[in-house]
């Protein structure tokens, strides 16, 4: 990955979101480490957030979700003959309607859907309150 598509998609997620104040968090690979990606953040004022040297786990919640979504729908879709904005809809779709609220969750006791779980964790803490 080249840094110029970094700094791109950073700006062109800029053009779309207020950024201001946000904290980007990102591997140490050079394309984020580059004095140009840091020069687009700060420009903008957004905190750059790294892993640590040899420090995998930080992103290994982001990067399971990643190969779930890949295994269970993109890989079973021809996503190259679709339009952008279909592709989205289906991702949006599977992430909210199926993953969030359906799908079987085996990182929480009870096998929970995250929505589920979240909305159990929170009655827990209102009773504790």
């Amino acid at each position: 990955m080249r840094k110029e598509l970094c700094v791109d998609t950073f700006k062109a997620a800029v053009m779309r979101f207020p950024l201001k104040g946000a904290i980007l968090h990102s591997d140490r690979g050079s394309q984020y480490t580059s004095e140009a990606f840091r020069k687009a953040l700060s420009s903008v004022q957004v905190t750059q957030s790294l892993s640590g040297v040899n420090h995998c786990f930080d992103n290994a919640r982001m990067e399971s979700f990643f190969a779930t979504l890949k295994k269970e729908l993109l890989y079973r879709i021809p996503t190259y003959r679709m339009k952008m904005n279909d592709v989205k809809a289906i991702i949006f779709k599977y992430v909210f309607t199926y993953y969030n609220q359906v799908r079987i969750y085996t990182s929480n006791p009870e096998g929970l859907p995250p929505a589920a779980y979240r909305r159990l964790t929170e009655d827990y803490q209102l009773l504790a309150a």
